[in-house]
């Protein structure tokens, strides 16, 4: 039998929902709401879309099969069942396939609400080392299902890296939203000097153990706790710039100080902050949104917009993975970046 469907999350990130206050509890002001910019004036950016992305199996990663609202994924050595929204198809695989998994997250089953992993073959350490295209890291069963790489964006990483090893000079790249570091790590091997930004203690101290691991801990690398949206400010008002702007911002979260970020209310003033910090050769902002109440439309309009007078290129659309057994295209997220002429 195929493990039974686990709950789904929404967003692929932690959420943290506020709870409202008991009866005996002072109630909380509500942040106040950035003020929107105002909308550029200039000729707005040439467009392209919709532009879909596509991760096909390879040595390091392959979608074997999906259905049901669950995927079946090889990570290197190991087999595993995730769920997923998206999968609403039947599986092409049949059971003895799907049985054959090394490690399965069964969803919201322990005291604290939060997933666990069954190990339906043998125990399985919580970290296990992987690679993408011949840089080590570490993969880990975190219980919010997540294994510490999100490999749809890897035309994103290949992208960049051709961007940074054509730009013939030395380039600075910024990665708000950081995670485990792999596009910090792509990065800096092509050359780039990264500065990598995330709220997450617990994942800068993952993404160095991967620059560790990966053997580039000779390469330059500024790794910070911090929210997003105040380190840019500060890099703003200190006239700090980059050429390469990446952002992937979850749904909801919080900042290491208790900083809220609402997605839909709080992106147009990120965006406008990543164009304020670009540097006066820049080479590309992407942003990923794994939000399922948008469209790729309305981020494109966003970015189309918000670069309006820098000339370059708009290009949105979806980051898809292709599945190995029936060919057919899982999709994962939605993306616009802005890409110099």
């Amino acid at each position: 039998m195929k493990p039974q469907r686990p709950k789904r999350r929404n967003d692929r990130r932690p959420q943290q929902k506020p709870q409202p206050p008991r009866d005996n509890e002072p109630r909380q002001e509500e942040p106040a709401r950035r003020a929107p910019p105002s909308r550029r004036q200039g000729r707005l950016p040439d467009e392209r879309l919709p532009v879909i992305l596509e991760v096909r199996p390879n040595e390091d990663y392959a979608l074997l099969d999906s259905g049901d609202g669950l995927k079946l994924e090889q990570y290197g050595p190991y087999r595993i069942v995730r769920p997923e929204g998206q999968a609403i198809w039947r599986p092409a695989l049949g059971p003895a396939e799907w049985n054959r998994a090394d490690a399965i997250f069964t969803g919201d089953t322990d005291e604290e609400g939060m997933g666990r992993w069954r190990f339906p073959r043998e125990p399985l350490g919580e970290t296990w080392p992987m690679r993408h295209d011949g840089i080590d890291y570490l993969g880990r069963f975190t219980s919010f299902r997540h294994v510490g790489v999100f490999p749809e964006q890897a035309t994103h990483w290949s992208h960049m890296e051709e961007l940074v090893r054509g730009a013939g000079r030395p380039v600075k790249v910024l990665n708000l939203f950081g995670y485990t570091g792999l596009a910090s790590l792509v990065a800096a091997r092509a050359g780039a000097e990264v500065t990598h930004v995330d709220a997450s203690k617990k994942a800068i101290g993952w993404a160095r153990e991967n620059q560790e691991i990966a053997g580039l801990a000779d390469k330059p690398i500024r790794w910070i706790c911090e929210d997003a949206v105040k380190f840019a400010e500060r890099e703003a008002r200190r006239g700090n710039s980059y050429d390469i702007v990446l952002f992937d911002p979850p749904a909801y979260g919080r900042g290491p100080k208790g900083e809220v970020w609402q997605l839909f209310e709080d992106l147009p003033y990120l965006a406008e902050l990543c164009r304020s910090i670009l540097s006066p050769q820049p080479l590309a902002v992407v942003l990923t949104a794994y939000s399922i109440r948008a469209s790729f439309f309305a981020i494109h309009a966003l970015m189309r917009d918000i670069f309006a007078g820098m000339g370059g290129r708009i290009e949105s659309g979806e980051l898809i993975i292709r599945e190995q057994s029936a060919g057919r295209a899982l999709s994962t997220s939605l993306f616009s970046r802005w890409v110099a002429s």
